[in-house]
């Protein structure tokens, strides 16, 4: 089964890709940030030891993750950030494995994986190609700000905390530029998958 990772950079649009992909192409697509969300559900091991490490207001009153909190206590310092990422990422990727062999066993001749950190976790190098979802900072600004509601200041911060697109791209076996309409991504999309994927074996 061929294996593809998917990321990009924050509000690039790779859910969007994600979706299309799924919907669209009927292609499976394992969300790393579904698996995320699951491991800290209520009462769960890895949710009990973030509330160890970083106190109970990150827990909210209904046995949920403060997320919102979280995020903000983890991108103002990366001490804390890398302190979550290893009570996270082992159990994420333990999910993204368990997930790819079940659609290996259904017989699926490829998945792709969508994860935001696949570059900077190096875990990219697992897969066979790596598509990057990009588009202009200024775009990133405008949709973190508009759809999002972020402060410009507030999104420039998410934008500021990760890796730079341009390092992701680096390391790319396809780049999707995400900066028109749904249609001209789709379109996009296809291009690509048909390069990467479906023409794979003429080239």
């Amino acid at each position: 089964m061929l294996r593809i990772g998917l990321t990009g950079g924050i509000a690039t649009g790779k859910s969007t890709v994600a979706t299309i992909l799924e919907e669209d192409f009927g292609v499976p697509v394992v969300d790393a940030d579904h698996i995320a969300r699951a491991i800290v559900a209520p009462n769960q091991p890895a949710l009990l030891e973030i509330i160890e490490a970083f106190g109970e207001e990150m827990r909210l009153e209904s046995g949920h993750l403060n997320r919102a909190l979280l995020g903000q206590c983890v991108m103002q310092d990366k001490d804390k950030r890398k302190a979550l990422e290893a009570i996270t990422h082992p159990r994420i990727f333990e999910g993204i494995r368990n997930a790819l062999e079940f659609h290996q066993e259904s017989g699926s001749s490829v998945a792709v994986v969508e994860a935001a950190l696949m570059v900077e976790t190096g875990s990219y190098r697992a897969y066979d190609k790596l598509i990057v979802v990009s588009s202009s900072t200024e775009l990133q600004l405008q949709r973190l700000c508009y759809r999002d509601g972020h402060t410009a200041e507030n999104a420039t911060a998410w934008i500021n905390a990760q890796l730079p697109l341009t390092e992701k791209e680096a390391v790319a076996d396809l780049v999707i530029r995400n900066e028109g309409n749904r249609e001209q991504l789709r379109e996009a999309v296809q291009q690509g998958w048909n390069r990467l994927v479906v023409n794979r074996g003429s080239q």
